[in-house]
């Protein structure tokens, strides 16, 4: 008697990336992870397995830190088609170019709120990640859009399950539902009755479509740096405005700069993070004014010092769009 044998699974490549100075990597990448069920990011023992295109093809790429906090050894294994790009590109997904030497200066930091600076204390290896996915950025983001973060996080769940495509195989050791973020064209073939399976209204389902429509040119978008010409030409995109907009150059661009002006809860947490009282988005712009180029830093340290703020009321309901 005979077994058949196994049918080994593909060999990756590899590289190894080394930071300058401290290092977090589950810090850095965590905002690109939609909730703890997100198929596009699974996190096992302290391993991130993310899956997501680039222009040579899908990849599946394993990342695991190594060594201290402040002489890191980030380990990467990709498979797939688009693996030697991923790879080639790592640095930049990993926040390599995001520059905290301003921020850090003792002179600066002596202007900060003391929150910021005790955030920064405690979380000195945080960078601000730069992706360049245009697409998967934004139909996140408009997930977003004015309902929970339950709510979101449900929807790309569901949608990602039902219309992207399973990660490329890697190895041994890779998480079971790992899948890809749809492609334009996926995200075109989405029907009506299942936006509504994923509780996303029609509004904000013709926002995702119209981006994937001008696909292109946000792959164009991609490249181009922070600045007036990249809101702007997302902001073209109707459905788009400055919250989305914010949302998304924080992780495809790691911009220091952008705050996510219209969120439900932040404005009132950077004023009791920095009066003791809620205030509203002007308000919140007034605060933030000192740091002007760097509010993004600002607001990701006041929330690293574990900084929360009193709740009053009660919490947002979701709402249930699938009967609508």
């Amino acid at each position: 008697m005979t077994t058949a044998p196994s049918l080994a699974r593909p060999a990756g490549l590899s590289a190894v990336w080394e930071p300058e100075g401290a290092y977090n990597l589950a810090g850095t990448i965590g905002i690109l992870q939609c909730g703890a069920q997100d198929p596009a990011h699974i996190i096992t023992a302290g391993t991130h397995w993310l899956a997501f295109r680039n222009d040579d093809g899908a990849t599946t790429v394993r990342l695991t830190q190594h060594g201290t906090l402040r002489r890191a050894r980030i380990e990467a294994a990709a498979w797939g088609a688009g693996a030697e790009l991923a790879l080639a590109t790592l640095p930049q997904l990993l926040g390599a170019a995001d520059n905290w030497s301003g921020f850090d200066d003792p002179d600066y930091r002596e202007t900060l709120p003391e929150l910021a600076r005790k955030g920064r204390y405690l979380s000195p290896g945080l960078r601000l990640p730069s992706t360049g996915r245009m697409l998967d950025a934004v139909a996140r983001s408009v997930l977003e859009q004015r309902v929970t973060g339950l709510e979101a996080k449900r929807a790309w769940r569901y949608l990602l399950n039902q219309y992207g495509d399973p990660a490329p195989e890697a190895g041994d050791d890779a998480p079971a539902g790992l899948r890809l973020p749809p492609t334009a064209k996926q995200w075109r073939r989405v029907p009506s009755w299942e936006w509504h399976k994923a509780g996303v209204d029609a509004q904000r389902s013709t926002t995702i479509l119209k981006a994937a429509l001008v696909g292109s040119g946000l792959k164009r978008l991609a490249g181009l740096p922070n600045g007036d010409e990249l809101r702007t030409g997302l902001r073209s995109v109707p459905g788009i405005g400055v919250w989305t907009v914010a949302e998304v150059l924080q992780r495809t661009h790691g911009c220091p700069d952008s705050i996510s002006v219209g969120d439900y809860h932040l404005a009132a947490y950077i004023g009791a993070a920095l009066t003791g009282r809620r205030t509203d988005d002007a308000g919140m712009i007034r605060l933030l004014k000192p740091w002007a180029g760097e509010r993004q830093r600002v607001v990701r340290m006041l929330y690293a010092s574990g900084f929360r703020k009193p709740a009053y009321g009660p919490r947002l309901s979701p709402e249930d769009h699938r009967r609508r």
